[in-house]
């Protein structure tokens, strides 16, 4: 158990809508330092981890590395263990050095289970990396799109990445057509300056969010607006925003293993007309692109047809929609 699980961001936020005193309460019970044996069964069956990871701009990114199962592995409930290595071109190549603060998501699309898990890598070798738990925790399985990932294997040399400093037609098509993104967030610390929480409160973060198709919507070329519905209230990624308003998107193309990287900054729309006409939105997440990278035939799985979550049928679309 952990004493303080929450940061100065995610207090602040759980306060503005009267949650604080429930999470004083529920956070320490359910996040843990250790992974429970639950948890660590779960992450050996997986065959792909979303990864949060925080470059040298304070830019958070999301990854997936992807691999048979039992890639990642848990030797003891305070460790996990992660056989696989970014590709060339992945953001996450850059990051990943021994001290380095990652967010992990282990999530099972087509049983809608999701666990998270943040922490720092310990050790690195020629085969992959050893994580050091700060934070183990489930999430609800609510907005879960059901499909089945099955590994292949890989084509070798992957294709070009390709930078872009606008979003052209195919990223449109992409994210204007998903159903399903990951956001990575991040709170960097100091305690010298004098943070106030936990130390394992602070780091990188990753999560999911899920809607109807077409559930981002895009404005010009650059702009992306996502109804953020009811959670679990810890406010682990918007906290994270309001004290560090900038994120790294992914969007997965399930047709084919394109990755779409997408660093951002972004501002939380906590009322008005948007939120009302969208039926489910609690607020909304607004997304101001910087760039992006897209990785073709980046990821080597292949996935069964998506059954929406039935909770998604409480939520509403856009008045007006950008492909």
């Amino acid at each position: 158990m952990i004493a303080a699980p929450f940061h100065a961001g995610e207090r602040a936020l759980q306060t503005l809508v009267g949650s604080r005193e429930q999470m004083e309460v529920a956070g320490p019970r359910v996040i843990r330092d250790y992974m429970p044996d639950q948890h660590r069964t779960f992450f050996a069956q997986l065959p792909f981890l979303v990864v949060g990871s925080l470059d040298a701009n304070l830019q958070p990114w999301a990854s997936v590395l992807a691999a048979p199962a039992g890639f990642a592995h848990s030797p003891d409930p305070t460790h996990l263990r992660v056989d696989a290595l970014p590709m060339a071109g992945d953001p996450l190549a850059g990051q990943l050095v021994q001290g380095a603060t990652l967010g992990l998501l282990g999530i099972e699309p087509h049983t809608r289970r999701r666990n998270r898990m943040n922490g720092t890598v310990e050790a690195l070798d020629a085969t992959g990396f050893m994580v050091q738990v700060q934070q183990s925790f489930g999430n609800c399985p609510r907005y879960i799109q059901a499909r089945e990932p099955v590994f292949v294997a890989a084509r070798g040399d992957a294709a070009p990445v390709q930078w872009l400093d606008t979003l052209d037609l195919a990223a449109h098509r992409l994210i204007g057509s998903a159903d399903t993104l990951f956001i990575a967030t991040a709170y960097p610390h100091d305690v010298a300056a004098g943070d106030d929480a936990d130390a394992s409160s602070h780091g990188v973060d990753v999560s999911h969010r899920g809607g109807l198709p077409g559930f981002v919507r895009i404005d010009g070329d650059n702009v992306l607006t996502v109804p953020d519905f009811n959670g679990n209230r810890f406010f682990n990624t918007l906290g994270n925003l309001a004290a560090h308003p900038r994120a790294g998107l992914l969007f997965i193309d399930f047709d084919n293993g394109e990755l779409l990287h997408v660093a951002v900054t972004a501002e939380i729309v906590w009322g008005g007309p948007e939120v009302a006409a969208f039926e489910g939105a609690e607020r909304l997440m607004r997304f101001h692109v910087q760039h992006a990278l897209r990785r073709p035939l980046a990821l080597p799985l292949r996935w069964g047809d998506a059954e929406l979550s039935p909770h998604l049928a409480r939520t509403g679309r856009w008045a007006s929609t950008h492909a």
